[in-house]
């Protein structure tokens, strides 16, 4: 379904006091340094189109969670001066996102030129559905542009609210996020493979159902594949599972073996792990091959070396998958027209064991490099999810996918079905 709402393509900036929405959540270090300007780099689009086209434009944004308190920590000031060498354009910041300053540097601004607000979130307007805040934000401005993918299933005042006090549009990110996704859903180049992984089946099941019903074949990884191996009797040793998620998974299973018996869908759990006692990098690490116990026709898969163990010790936890899980899961991208993943195969980030490749990031890696097609085939490429955005950035990867989204929660929501009230918000076409 072509993306329904009108984007500022359809409508006419000139002379007009553009507040654009966007969404700065950017990673700062201790110096207050952007460690990470991909989601600035992916507004640019939009910004070059409204200066373009002789618009003013006033930026609000939130970063980080200062719970509607100023916290010098999470000041935009260091986005304005970061954004501005990126757009080779100034950019002037003004401390607050409302009051008279605010208004003030809103209102002298002539067209093509910038401003970014304070941090939104310093206000606790903003998290309590506040509708004077909501007003004195529309205040700022003409026209309303949503270029804020990330915070879009929010609804919060500056995503929802603001909304019903000016004419609103989508920005040239948002458009582009929400038509890439839904093509994904709705009419991909098949084969489509849905690679999921995270810690929690309940945080995925909206989107973990949806990929059942349209997707061809989907790969669970992470601590998630851990519950559905418990789920199926497995013994999986200390290894990071949701006792909760339990009947959630073998509902899921059942709904799988439902799918099965009316269609060729592959629904794929790791058949062997990397396995150790802790979670450090100096620590031992194992291959443990629990295949027979999931594998009813183990004459079906190609044979392969036994390894020394077919089930998980007690003590020990499983932290990637192995090498012919990844295999599998790499001939997999082999096949598909359409690659989908959010969510790492193992542990990739936990502290000792950050690295180029930690000794648990085989699987992940492995799939990274089947997706861009080192193995032969390559699939368009979708990718979400802070951890596993931040796994390919560390790699300088990011352009050699298709499309990265800059919303993780946003864009599984997308991919589930639900309207998301920032969308929802805006006008129609």
């Amino acid at each position: 379904m072509a993306f329904n709402k009108k984007s500022v393509k359809d409508i006419d900036v000139q002379g007009k006091r553009v507040l654009l929405r966007a969404d700065y959540n950017v990673p700062l270090d201790d110096r207050g340094n952007i460690t990470d300007d991909y989601r600035l780099q992916q507004s640019l689009p939009t910004l070059r189109y409204l200066l373009e086209k002789g618009a003013s434009i006033i930026i609000c944004s939130h970063l980080g969670r200062p719970g509607g308190k100023p916290n010098t920590k999470e000041s935009l000031f260091p986005v304005a001066k970061r954004l501005q060498e990126l757009l080779d354009h100034e950019v002037e910041f003004v401390p607050e996102c409302v009051g008279d300053r605010a208004t003030k540097a809103a209102e002298k601004l002539k067209p093509g030129e910038i401003l970014l607000l304070e941090n939104v979130r310093f206000y606790p307007g903003e998290e309590s559905n506040d509708e004077a805040f909501a007003k004195d934000l529309a205040a700022l401005g003409d026209i309303f542009v949503q270029d804020a993918f990330g915070v879009v299933h929010h609804g919060a005042v500056s995503v929802s609210e603001l909304p019903k006090y000016l004419p609103s549009v989508a920005g040239l990110l948002l458009e582009k996020e929400v038509d890439t996704i839904t093509t994904a859903m709705e009419n991909p180049e098949r084969p489509l493979v849905a690679v999921i992984g995270g810690a929690k089946i309940s945080d995925k099941i909206e989107v973990l159902q949806r990929f059942i019903d349209v997707a061809d074949a989907v790969v669970i990884g992470g601590a998630m594949a851990n519950t559905f191996l418990h789920a199926t009797g497995l013994k999986v040793g200390k290894s990071k599972i949701a006792p909760e998620d339990l009947p959630l998974a073998k509902e899921i299973l059942h709904k799988v073996s439902e799918v099965k018996a009316q269609r060729d869908f592959v629904f794929y759990l790791p058949q062997d792990g990397v396995v150790a006692k802790k979670l450090d990098r100096a620590a031992p690490t194992r291959i443990v091959d629990w295949s027979a116990h999931v594998i009813a026709d183990i004459e079906a898969y190609p044979k392969r070396p036994l390894h020394e163990a077919s089930q998980v010790a007690e003590d020990e936890m499983i932290l990637d998958v192995g090498p012919f899980s990844g295999a599998f899961i790499a001939g997999l991208m082999q096949l598909a027209g359409t690659a989908v993943w959010n969510g790492a195969l193992g542990v990739t980030e936990t502290k000792g064991l950050r690295g180029p490749v930690g000794p648990t990031a085989h699987g992940t890696e492995l799939l990274m490099e089947a997706m861009l097609g080192q193995f032969g085939n390559r699939p368009y490429s979708i990718v979400g999810g802070g951890d596993t955005v931040g796994f390919i950035q560390q790699r300088g990867l990011v352009a050699s996918f298709d499309h990265v989204s800059t919303g993780g929660g946003a864009s599984l929501e997308l991919m589930s079905g639900r309207k998301l009230p920032g969308i929802e918000a805006l006008e129609n076409k």
